[in-house]
């Protein structure tokens, strides 16, 4: 039985500007190590993978919520052209809770990140997506 949601991971080719998005979502870094050889090639799937994989944590909440960026060293990573149409098959979406939405929004565009809409209220809730890294979708969700 799941018990619950543990980390997401983001292939990213700038680590820094993913880091900066996500720390004004309140993430931190946890931990930076590089990953190659045999293990990961097997795990992952990937042959001859190298890549520096960043643990970003989602700071003063239970259980542990995790962010893990992937930037490839080796191979090129591979560009999806899709990424940011929601109407794809596969992933569209991680979204967050949040208390205060508004607030949310004003340090993410402070911060020079952009929402993709405005706010809208659906199903008891404020939601919103944002452009974050490499194109992936981010929502955020206030329960009202």
């Amino acid at each position: 039985m799941v018990k619950n949601f543990d980390h997401l991971t983001i292939v990213v080719r700038d680590v820094d500007a993913a880091k900066k998005f996500f720390a004004v979502l309140g993430f931190a870094e946890a931990m930076s190590v590089v990953i190659s050889g045999p293990p990961f090639d097997s795990y992952m799937g990937v042959p001859g993978i190298e890549a520096e994989h960043v643990t970003l944590v989602l700071e003063n909440v239970s259980p542990r919520t995790e962010i893990q960026l992937l930037k490839y060293r080796h191979p090129e990573p591979l560009l999806d052209p899709a990424i940011r149409d929601l109407h794809r098959i596969g992933f569209n979406h991680v979204c967050f809770a949040v208390d205060d939405i508004e607030a949310e929004v004003a340090k993410i565009r402070a911060a020079g990140f952009h929402t993709r809409n405005e706010v809208m209220n659906f199903h008891a809730r404020k939601l919103v997506f944002i452009e974050g890294p490499e194109g992936v979708t981010v929502e955020l969700a206030q329960w009202v």
